[in-house]
């Protein structure tokens, strides 16, 4: 039982580390379009995003697939990036119902490559150990928790934004995306591939 809560709270300390924030800004600039009212989508791209991250650490951990390090580094600030531009430049039209499959695939895309950037870590505590889609699952569960409370948090801000403060979503979806873009950018820099 102690394994278990081993691994669920590495899960939820993954996302809500404050020397690797770069979770919580796309998770920032994932949800800034949406309310309450949208909370199936919401746990749907969550869930998404955790599929990716579980994914990519299994195929590292059963040396499947391997990723250059500096490549994954460099790519996860792009994917905060892209969201948050595009964000940016659809904020007028997200009185929309629905939602491309773009956001789909680049939280898929960001829990992959977010997965591939902590297989390392992830991988020395599991070498040796025949328990391994066990300790994913209580990771990924961990992870889904977390996720689920910054996203809560966000909504929160942004109902409280919208209607008390009166913004319009407009305002918020732009004044949450420049700030994550604004964030972000030093983490490119940091990180440059090229």
């Amino acid at each position: 039982m102690d394994e278990f809560w081993l691994y669920l709270k590495l899960g939820f300390d993954h996302v809500l580390d404050w020397n690797a924030y770069d979770h919580i800004l796309f998770l920032m600039v994932l949800v800034a379009a949406y309310t309450f009212e949208q909370s199936q989508k919401i746990i749907w791209l969550v869930t998404l995003f955790t599929v990716g991250h579980v994914l990519s650490l299994a195929l590292s951990a059963y040396n499947v697939l391997r990723i250059d390090e500096d490549l994954i580094e460099f790519l996860i600030p792009v994917s905060i990036i892209f969201t948050a531009l595009y964000n940016i430049i659809t904020a007028s039209h997200h009185k929309k119902k629905s939602k491309p499959i773009f956001l789909f695939f680049i939280t898929f895309f960001f829990g992959l490559v977010h997965g591939f950037g902590f297989s390392s870590y992830f991988n020395m505590l599991a070498k040796g150990t025949d328990e391994l889609l066990l300790m994913l699952t209580q990771f990924a569960i961990g992870l889904e928790l977390a996720q689920l409370l910054v996203v809560f948090v966000v909504l929160f801000l942004g109902f409280l934004t919208q209607n008390i403060l009166r913004r319009s979503k407009r305002d918020w979806i732009l004044v949450i995306s420049a700030l994550v873009l604004g964030l972000t950018l030093p983490l490119l820099i940091e990180n440059w591939w090229f």
